[in-house]
């Protein structure tokens, strides 16, 4: 599926998010009388848009699960940053850390304790003046781990106020809590958990970024999939 940005992928029980409106919907469709079962094996941010797998039973949740844990899942995002890219492709490395009780990552030294791994590969799509369209793949899967890369190297995500952007992006809003960035998950390829068959999906752009007028003709140029 194609989550929208602002919308929690799990919440407590009662508050609003991508698994709740889920089960609701399956409940319906399947006329389930009793709870519905449902596998959540990764997690986009609230703010994040972009395609998502769940899992309606414990066995396929259980084989999926064990693809991102082994690495073997293509996460692709798109993004858009304000600054400048010295180069047009390259790989970035560091060492993060969750900062304890917060909702927020930091970049840290090697030696510290609660230091992780945090490798992504970029690629610049198209530039303009002061933004750069540009495609994430994720080698590793760290809490806020593609937002605390860029803005550590002075490339806040547009939007992204939590990590230095000044720039607004999204639907108006007044509720904190529902603000979108310009960061989506835009492929998500895997081994089906059941059949074995390779599933390979595109999420298509939201409306929301044809504000990057500059970078249209990339972003819609292919309006496929879910």
């Amino acid at each position: 599926m194609n989550k929208p940005g602002g919308l929690l992928t799990q919440g407590p029980p009662g508050i609003d998010s991508l698994e709740l409106r889920t089960k609701q919907f399956l409940k319906v469709r399947d006329q389930k009388p009793g709870k519905v079962y449902l596998g959540v094996p990764h997690r986009l941010d609230r703010p994040v848009s972009g395609a998502m797998v769940v899992v309606k039973n414990i066995r396929a949740a259980e084989r999926l699960s064990r693809q991102f844990q082994a690495r073997t899942v293509v996460k692709k995002y798109w993004t858009v940053v304000a600054g400048n890219l010295e180069k047009d492709s390259g790989t970035w490395n560091d060492w993060m850390r969750k900062i304890p009780d917060e909702a927020k990552s930091e970049i840290v030294e090697l030696g510290h304790p609660d230091a992780k791994s945090a490798v992504l590969h970029f690629q610049v799509l198209a530039r303009s003046r002061s933004l750069a369209l540009v495609e994430i793949e994720l080698e590793t899967g760290r809490t806020h781990q593609i937002r605390l890369q860029c803005s550590s190297r002075g490339l806040s995500i547009v939007g992204d106020e939590l990590y230095g952007s000044r720039l607004e992006f999204g639907p108006d809003t007044d509720d904190l809590r529902k603000r979108w960035i310009a960061l989506h998950a835009r492929r998500l390829a895997f081994t089906h958990p059941i059949s074995q068959e390779n599933v390979d999906q595109t999420a298509i752009i939201p409306e929301h970024w044809r504000c990057f007028a500059e970078f249209a003709s990339v972003l819609f140029s292919d309006e496929t999939t879910i």
